[in-house]
């Protein structure tokens, strides 16, 4: 299908971005790379009557070392993020997920900061940052900007927190201290997870928002499309702090979710696609 006819504007800052956002209200889209945004457009799904292209920021494409997270600007590609040294090293798990993205046209012009944004429960990135105990960066005009922590940030279907006069610049994350486990089932390998599991296992000092095991350990889940939005699986955090096995955690996967049916899964397969993605995901992180 055809998009609806509509303007195109090329910000070259931040100040520019947030200038024509304000300018043109409920009627103007943010678009990176553009494959969030453009197949709804194609659909009609989404109808804006501008289009501002943040490609034009150069900025914000960069990762860094800032001590114990790395930051991560909102352009960084699929690609960039899979590939760097500094994430491969400390964040491998992003790493692992961000090199699973679609194909590789997608990851090499997909940014991770419009995947985050996009706010699609199906979309892996926001869980994986979710269990991780990431930060938002949001930047609006003059130089204001405001943090929101990953578990707040996505307030429902396609809704984050960013504001109308917002953007999001960056992404801070912790540096991963301990272990890891990543599971999803998909009809193909570039497809959106019909259900998806993150388990972080970080030793010492939480990276996370988890819940401490009794072995000092701090493990952290989260769910892909299990709800309106990326969801803590915050029962199987509390079971594994609590001392039970894997797969004992495990069956409280789906308590605090809201699946929805649809072609690819009816709820009840999807609850119980949760259950056996989180054990497979626990044992890896915890064993």
């Amino acid at each position: 299908m055809i998009p609806a006819a509509f303007d195109y504007e090329r910000a070259s800052s931040i100040d520019e971005a947030v200038g024509l956002l304000t300018e043109h209200g409920d009627e103007a889209k943010l678009i990176a790379g553009g494959h969030s945004l453009l197949p709804l457009m194609k659909l009609r799904l989404a109808t804006p009557s501008v289009l501002v292209d943040l490609g034009g920021i150069a900025d914000l494409a960069y990762i860094s070392d800032t001590g114990d997270q790395l930051a991560i600007g909102a352009l960084s590609t699929h690609h960039q993020v899979a590939t760097d040294p500094l994430v491969l090293r400390y964040l491998p798990l992003l790493a692992h997920v961000a090199a699973q993205v679609g194909d590789p046209q997608v990851r090499h012009r997909g940014t991770i900061g419009g995947s985050i944004a996009h706010g699609d429960p199906a979309s892996d990135l926001p869980a994986v940052v979710l269990a991780l105990g990431g930060t938002l960066v949001l930047s609006g005009a003059g130089g204001r900007s405001r943090e929101v922590a990953a578990a707040e940030f996505h307030l429902g279907f396609l809704e984050t927190a960013i504001g109308a006069d917002e953007i999001l610049t960056e992404i801070r994350v912790p540096k991963l201290t301990g272990a890891w486990g990543f599971e999803k089932l998909t009809k193909r390998a570039q497809d959106w997870a019909i259900v998806g599991a993150v388990v972080v296992s970080s030793n010492g000092a939480s990276s996370s928002e988890g819940s401490d095991s009794s072995d000092g350990r701090s493990v952290g889940v989260a769910l892909i499309n299990m709800g309106s939005v990326p969801l803590r699986a915050a029962a199987v955090e509390a079971a594994i702090a609590a001392g039970e096995s894997p797969a004992e955690a495990a069956r409280h996967a789906s308590d605090e979710a809201d699946p929805a049916a649809d072609i690819n899964a009816s709820v009840e397969f999807r609850r119980h696609l949760a259950t056996v993605l989180v054990q497979r995901a626990l044992e890896t992180a915890l064993t």
